[in-house]
């Protein structure tokens, strides 16, 4: 797709992800979603999303953001400089939601505040674990499904430290 997304086609786009599941945004007034990140020792970070390189990513974070799933989890992996990890409901990194996703490689690169998929050994078995670089990450690019950017809260981001955990994790319209 080029040019500006249709909220129709990214309804569709999103209708499509999480293994068949619907997000729920796509009768509400949300027409293109990001996620507020709220952590439990304070502050905030915002994820924008790219639908239009992994739709069916960015429809199954939003299902799981949607149904509270990361209410409450923490970075059960960080890497200093590197990358912070959560998304795990066991908090040791073997944990998921019962079903993994398709990876959705593409050309995103990972650039500092990218959002990608954390997986296991094989590229189809994501499924609600993903990680935040700290910074450039050129040997994991067309690994990974990216599938967002932190675009406001980096410093938070940046404070995350082993055991924090994320208090909510809400849905919003995206900004311009």
């Amino acid at each position: 797709m080029t040019g500006a997304v249709r909220p129709v086609a990214l309804c569709a786009l999103l209708l499509t992800g999480a293994a068949g599941l619907a997000v729920g945004g796509c009768g509400s007034d949300i027409t293109k979603p990001a996620a507020v990140v709220t952590m439990e020792k304070g502050g905030e970070f915002r994820i924008d999303f790219f639908p239009e390189d992994a739709s069916k990513t960015v429809g199954n974070f939003v299902t799981l953001a949607k149904k509270g799933f990361y209410d409450g989890l923490t970075f059960h992996r960080v890497q200093p400089g590197a990358l912070v990890h959560g998304g795990d409901p066991k908090g040791d990194g073997s944990g998921g939601p019962g079903y993994s996703i398709k990876a959705e490689f593409n050309e995103q690169k990972h650039v500092r505040g990218s959002v990608a998929m954390a997986r296991l050994v094989g590229p189809d078995t994501a499924g609600s674990q993903f990680y935040i670089t700290l910074g450039s990450a050129p040997e994991l690019d067309g690994r990974y499904t990216v599938f967002g950017k932190v675009t406001s809260g980096m410093d938070v981001v940046d404070r995350i430290v082993l055991g924090d955990k994320m208090k909510t994790v809400k849905i919003v319209e995206a900004t311009p």
